[in-house]
């Protein structure tokens, strides 16, 4: 059999690598230190894969995750634009490499990191569309994949041309009408409702907004219902949570200036990230069961 070289990673470290790329450290810190593992050959990488498939060897598994980190940090940082935590993307890539070691098969002639960078994308992808504000709109598998494609295939970064929607659109296939729609939902920018100048006879925008207290019932209704969810309807649905599953969803998400990531609150608890991820997901589950009752 092929020998294969232990990493040399100590075992404390190997499964906070994994599980929580903030515990070594600043998150350069824990880049600095998966650059530095060994890579398989493909004699090793196959004899680990087949010591899993056959003996289900959780130590081959282990080295064969370890082993692709840099392959996660390197996809990761393809996704920084979005502006996401670098520490939380790295996260949901681990997350994507773990389940791809898991159905590597060793025999088709693939080396894992092929295999993996599509497990790894796809996690970061559904972790992105989960948490970026502008992606919850972006709810069709075209929509996704306009999302992640069209601001590549934009040549000069300006506006496209009618000939430009159709060649994306063919590309991708996906309609024109797609195409334009997302490239909208993209260029978007806020704007300052108020005056930003000396200037008082200056546009502003919200000179020009319509009267609150001329608004037909309807609107006062539907106003009224959102208020109650977003005050008492939210303290509601909280207090249907446990201390631990409220302390994180308010440490994420309730907070006036960014909510913590998932490794801190990994650190707070002593848990991994992909714990406090699925805490939050059930948490977040619950809440809105409450508020639509």
């Amino acid at each position: 059999m092929t020998s294969v070289t232990t990493l040399t990673l100590p075992q404390n470290q190997l499964a906070m690598a994994i599980s929580n790329p903030g515990a070594l450290g600043t998150i350069d810190a824990y880049i600095s230190t998966v650059n530095h593992l060994p890579v398989l050959t493909a004699e090793q990488e196959t004899a680990l894969a087949r010591r899993l498939r056959d003996e289900a060897d959780i130590s081959a598994a282990r080295e064969l995750v370890l082993s692709h980190l840099r392959l996660v940090v390197s996809v990761a940082r393809q996704y920084l634009g979005y502006g996401l935590p670098h520490a939380d993307l790295i996260q949901e890539g681990n997350v994507g490499l773990m389940k791809a070691v898991k159905r590597y098969d060793p025999e088709r002639g693939v080396r894992l990191v092929s295999f993996a960078v599509h497990w790894i994308k796809a996690e970061i992808h559904e972790y992105i569309v989960r948490n970026w504000r502008m992606v919850k709109v972006a709810t069709t598998k075209a929509q996704r994949k306009l999302f992640f494609n069209l601001r590549s295939m934009r040549p000069d970064g300006h506006t496209l041309d009618p000939v430009q929607v159709d060649e994306i659109a063919s590309k991708l296939s996906v309609r024109s009408e797609d195409v334009r729609e997302m490239e909208v939902r993209m260029s978007g920018r806020e704007m300052s409702l108020e005056n930003q100048d000396d200037d008082e006879d200056a546009y502003a925008p919200i000179a020009y907004l319509s009267d609150e207290g001329r608004s037909d019932p309807m609107q006062v209704l539907e106003r009224q219902a959102v208020d109650r969810m977003q005050g008492e309807g939210l303290v509601q649905a909280l207090d249907k949570l446990d201390a631990r599953s409220r302390k994180i969803v308010e440490a994420r998400w309730l907070q006036d200036e960014g909510g913590a990531t998932l490794h801190e609150l990994a650190d707070e608890f002593g848990v991994s990230a992909e714990r406090i991820r699925q805490i939050e997901v059930a948490a977040m589950k619950k809440m809105r069961e409450a508020l639509t009752v």
